[in-house]
């Protein structure tokens, strides 16, 4: 709907407005004008969304819709200064009641210790360190206690004034898939689990790991041959990449790409609910609310990772030997599928299965903590930013991701080559088809080195993943209705 020109009766009703100081006026009146985008004296939807970027202020899902709604009283879905100003007076009010009940000595600020015995009364255990981050969020000033002043600017925009509601405003943190598979899924917020936006965000993440695997999916075939072949066929990236094209043309670097997007929507649905079940059984065992703790998150996000692994495992031995296979050698998923079980049985889907579940500890405990330390040092040189951008954020997943890999290769190497054992040449035959007897010929016939073959091209897809992932999943979350919090 467009901005109302409306100036009947109904739509100057009056406002129940307290007197305003000079200074308090000019304040709103500045706020107001701030978010006023293009100057036409009203602040619809839209215009408040982007203002409030700009201002760097932080925003939950829906929120700026909720605040027009609340603050319109003539229901032209837009406000004028009059009806901000009301609603900014009205919602202040109720901020400092809420304040002053932290506020527990009176003394106009509210500190560490102030802030946990309030939420302690309310039945909500949070702990120093998360205390004390939850005032760094707010405190401008750097005295580690918060005004009014800062309270009010932190949550003016917020659409409720209810503490519980602030926790979980303050209690939201987001990670986004880059390309490759992420340990711990996305938690969020009560306010998204209520609203349904939540699965807006991880389809948001889904389409855009599908695009950016498909993009680089050349890089990918190139590993997976790289770990298979090792030095016994190939001499480097350039002899490989060559025979790739000589022996299927350019449409045959896709290959095993169609299974590796299909998989995702699966992976990510059982990884997401065995996280939640995970994390909600961890929770409940102390009997107190509070934010999930790093090791915590590591053993929910290690146990999740574990499961979804176990379930999907068959397509990931699919995925290998499609994109392993000759031309003419399967005509379909659903063919390679039935050729692999009617030759070798149904174990096969199932080898390379142990080493893929050890390498998960390895990598999602060193992803988790490189994520975590890159995002706290962020925070902490960039004056307490606790809402770091979606560039930020994905930029510390990509990095903590290839951390996690460089630890965990040696395994997804040995997984790879057990999933294609009877396409790999001078294994099969020679020494006995084990996790251990393959450690043992790998280093013997290739050094340690041989450990991390095809581990240059997945270093090279990481900057591409990132930089697509991240443009696709910002349209995405634009155009269904979501804002990265």
């Amino acid at each position: 709907m467009s901005k109302s020109n409306d100036r009947s009766p109904s739509a100057t009703r009056v406002h129940h407005c307290y007197e305003l100081t000079t200074e308090e006026e000019e304040r709103i009146g500045n706020l107001f004008r701030q978010l006023d985008a293009n100057n036409d004296g009203r602040i619809d939807v839209h215009d408040l969304s982007e203002g409030l970027k700009k201002l760097n202020i932080p925003q939950l899902p829906g929120s700026a819709e909720y605040f027009i709604k609340k603050a319109d009283a003539n229901a032209s879905n837009d406000l004028s200064l009059a009806e901000f100003v009301n609603y900014v007076q009205e919602h202040e009010k109720r901020l400092l009641l809420v304040f002053h009940t932290l506020d527990a000595n009176s003394d106009g600020r509210v500190d560490e210790s102030e802030l946990i015995s309030s939420f302690s009364r309310l039945g909500v255990h949070i702990t120093k360190d998360e205390a004390n981050k939850l005032l760094r969020r707010m405190d401008k000033d750097g005295t580690l206690d918060i005004s009014f002043d800062e309270w009010r600017d932190y949550l003016l925009f917020h659409p409720s004034a209810n503490l519980h509601d602030i926790i979980m405003y303050w209690r939201h943190a987001t990670n986004l898939d880059v390309g490759e598979d992420l340990s711990v899924p996305d938690d969020f917020s009560l306010e998204e689990w209520l609203s349904g936006k939540w699965w807006r965000h991880l389809v948001a993440g889904g389409v855009a790991g599908m695009v950016s695997r498909t993009c680089t999916a050349p890089l990918d075939r190139l590993k997976v041959f790289l770990q298979v072949h090792g030095l016994s066929q190939f001499r480097g990236l350039g002899e490989c990449f060559s025979y790739m094209l000589k022996e299927g043309g350019v449409r045959s670097l896709w290959r095993g790409n169609g299974i590796n997007v299909l998989k995702i929507a699966p992976e990510s649905a059982i990884k997401f609910a065995a996280y939640e079940q995970v994390k909600t059984i961890l929770l409940a065992s102390t009997g107190k609310e509070r934010e999930i703790s790093i090791y915590e998150r590591f053993v929910a996000g290690s146990f999740a990772g574990g499961i979804s692994q176990t379930a999907i495992y068959p397509l990931e031995v699919l995925k290998t030997r499609l994109a392993l296979r000759k031309t003419g050698q399967y005509k379909s998923i659903a063919d390679a599928a039935l050729k692999i079980y009617k030759t070798e049985g149904v174990k096969s889907f199932y080898r390379g299965y142990l080493p893929n579940l050890l390498g998960i500890i390895p990598y999602a405990g060193i992803d988790l903590a490189v994520y975590e330390t890159l995002k706290k040092n962020y925070i902490q040189n960039h004056s307490g930013d606790m809402n770091p951008s979606v560039f930020v954020i994905t930029a510390c997943g990509a990095f903590s991701s290839s951390c996690g890999q460089v630890a965990s290769y040696p395994l997804a190497l040995v997984r790879t080559r057990l999933q294609a054992q009877v396409i790999a040449p001078g294994v099969s035959h020679n020494h006995p088809i084990t996790m251990g007897g393959l450690f043992r010929h790998i280093i013997s016939t290739e050094g340690v080195t041989g450990l991390y073959r095809g581990i240059t091209p997945n270093f090279m897809k990481v900057a591409p993943a990132v930089s697509i992932s991240y443009v696709v999943y910002e349209k995405c979350r634009q155009a269904l209705g979501v804002t990265m919090t």
